[in-house]
């Protein structure tokens, strides 16, 4: 989702207000003693994960808008594979040439686009395994081998796609965005960090 500046702060501070209530509403039940507040806990849990997903949403848009005018479409992608559970990595590189640390791709050379970028991650596609590759509005290779992160994240086994997207990023200032095919679950790395988009 593509999100404007003076929406995405009235979101979130709507965001803000909700949980403030909800907080509220969970003093109040404890004060009673009586009253369990597990299902307050819930819907304070869930306000907090959609608000962080619009954030992380709009910071990725932020940090890859001055690189791709295709956000759009790679958001679109993204959030249909997700749906579909198809694993994805996609790697946008930023200023610094990722040349050195990528491998192995398949060349690809064309324009980004959210029917292309599906079709590359279709479970079965000789192309889904790897990263791939876009460079400004141009998907450049799919099925990259990238380095992969020796770095334990919160004390969590990760996958080989996060490995891969926090070890690329731990090394370049590129954003991978990645899906998981158990999932569906949306996270991007940046700088060696994972953050979450969609759960």
């Amino acid at each position: 989702m593509v999100y404007e500046d003076k929406q995405y702060q009235s979101d979130i501070n709507r965001y803000l207000k909700e949980m403030d209530t909800q907080i509220l509403k969970i003093q109040d039940t404890l004060a009673e003693m009586n009253c369990c507040i597990l299902s307050d806990f819930e819907k304070l849990h869930h306000l907090v994960t959609d608000a962080q997903g619009l954030a992380s949403s709009y910071y990725l848009q932020s940090y890859l808008s001055p690189y791709t005018k295709e956000f759009g479409q790679i958001s679109l992608a993204v959030n249909l594979l997700s749906e579909k559970r198809h694993g994805a990595l996609i790697i946008i590189e930023r200023k610094q040439p990722l040349d050195e640390w990528i491998h192995n791709g398949t060349k690809v050379g064309a324009k980004v686009s959210h029917t292309l970028l599906e079709t590359i991650f279709y479970p079965g596609n000789p192309l889904h395994d790897g990263g791939t590759l876009i460079k400004e509005d141009v998907i450049v290779s799919a099925s990259n081998i990238l380095p992969l992160s020796k770095n334990v994240i919160n004390g969590k086994k990760l996958g080989t796609r996060h490995r891969a997207a926090i070890g690329l990023t731990e090394k370049t200032d590129a954003i991978v965005i990645v899906v998981s095919e158990e999932t569906g679950k949306i996270t991007f790395a940046l700088n060696g960090e994972l953050y979450v988009v969609k759960q």
